[in-house]
């Protein structure tokens, strides 16, 4: 594994960094947080934006409208959109992200060529119906059920945290297809259209005010066989390859965003009072900010390597485990750290300074990320057994 960027990789970065400084000023503003039609029109049009210019699906297959470049391209890609200020994948991040990889290495080549292009040009927003009220960590305990009936299968039951369903056209869905099996094998992956019949979306609203994750009611929905990913009863198998991009290479550009964040918090430090002194004169506080840096330097290497396994196979290997594990801990030391330095200011989500409000927004939001996507206790699990080979 090179660490190093290569040629290619920095004649791109050159390349994509003008792109971005002609194209940023021609997308219309920040919308509103909760005004959802406008964010996924706003996400949406920088969506078709990168997808006309070629920017968009970097490592996707040329045949499906992506750039088919290597998974390094990629990681150069998040690392200038995100220090561009440029939009993120907002509402297309479980197409882009989870549901699109795992229908390239999954599917049939129908449902390919009907879902991967339509995600690339933001034509297709998704979201995700895996956890339950009673599912969550232990996933495969899900009790929404699918019976068979002729083309079609009947679904009922309920989802929960479904990421953007009030803006989604499919979601990526996890049912239990044989009751009788045991419960990792009896669980299928489908594509259900968010428009069918019987589909309820509730919004559930955060700690920081905001109505992103929802709670999807099934009431029965009927959905085509032929929307089925993978065969029927091997949908853990099928989810293990959602989840290993999920937790692998979903992560990149909030570790890019992160190390900006930790720009930023010099700079605050600096501002912030301590009596005659500012924070930045605190040798301790400068020594666990550096220690931070190291370790998001330490993780971004760990990125390649997991990209590199990508790369070879495919999909992201149980690396994404470590990744996943690693960053998302270390992300929420890195709030505690930045509500230190803001002192009396992080009891206000308001800027008392600037950007005081966003560093204890960011806290909160990311209060969430050592339970989404597998908890830590489940990567600990997996990293134990199948990387150290320890029992279980």
């Amino acid at each position: 594994m090179d660490l190093l960027w290569t040629e290619d990789d920095e004649r791109f970065r050159t390349e994509l960094r003008a792109w971005i400084d002609q194209a940023l000023p021609k997308l219309p503003p920040a919308t509103k947080r909760e005004d959802w039609d406008a964010r996924r029109a706003r996400d949406t049009t920088w969506q078709r934006m990168l997808y006309d210019a070629g920017y968009a699906g970097i490592n996707w297959p040329a045949d499906f409208g992506g750039r088919g470049a290597a998974l390094s391209e990629q990681l150069v890609f998040y690392e200038e959109i995100t220090k561009a200020g440029a939009p993120d994948v907002g509402v297309n991040f479980v197409g882009l992200l989870h549901a699109g990889p795992t229908i390239i290495a999954e599917a049939t080549d129908e449902q390919r060529a009907r879902h991967l292009p339509a995600i690339l040009k933001g034509e297709e927003v998704w979201c995700q119906g895996f956890s339950e009220p009673s599912a969550g960590s232990d996933l495969a305990s899900l009790r929404c059920r699918a019976v068979r009936d002729g083309d079609d299968y009947v679904i009922s039951g309920q989802k929960i945290w479904t990421s953007f369903a009030q803006v989604s056209d499919y979601c990526e869905l996890l049912v239990r297809t044989d009751p009788d099996a045991p419960k990792h094998k009896g669980i299928t992956w489908l594509i259900l259209p968010m428009d069918a019949p019987g589909v309820d979306v509730r919004p559930l609203r955060t700690v920081i005010g905001s109505s992103e994750f929802s709670e999807l009611y099934l009431d029965d929905v009927r959905v085509p066989v032929a929307n089925r990913v993978g065969a029927e009863n091997d949908g853990w198998r099928v989810a293990m390859v959602t989840f290993s991009f999920e937790r692998g290479t979903s992560l990149v550009s909030e570790m890019v965003e992160a190390r900006r964040q930790l720009d930023e918090l010099v700079k605050v430090a600096k501002v912030v009072t301590r009596g005659s002194a500012t924070a930045w004169d605190d040798v301790g506080l400068r020594r666990e900010i550096g220690h931070a840096a190291a370790e998001l330097d330490a993780l971004w290497n760990m990125v390649k390597r997991t990209v590199s396994e990508a790369a070879r196979t495919g999909v992201p290997g149980v690396g994404a485990s470590v990744v996943k594990l690693y960053y998302t801990e270390l992300i929420q030391r890195i709030g505690d750290l930045a509500l230190r330095v803001l002192d009396r200011a992080s009891l206000s989500l308001d800027d008392v300074f600037e950007h005081s409000g966003h560093f204890v927004e960011e806290r909160l939001r990311v209060l969430a990320l050592t339970i989404a996507a597998g908890s830590s206790q489940i990567q600990r699990n997996i990293i134990g057994e199948r990387i150290l080979g320890l029992p279980r």
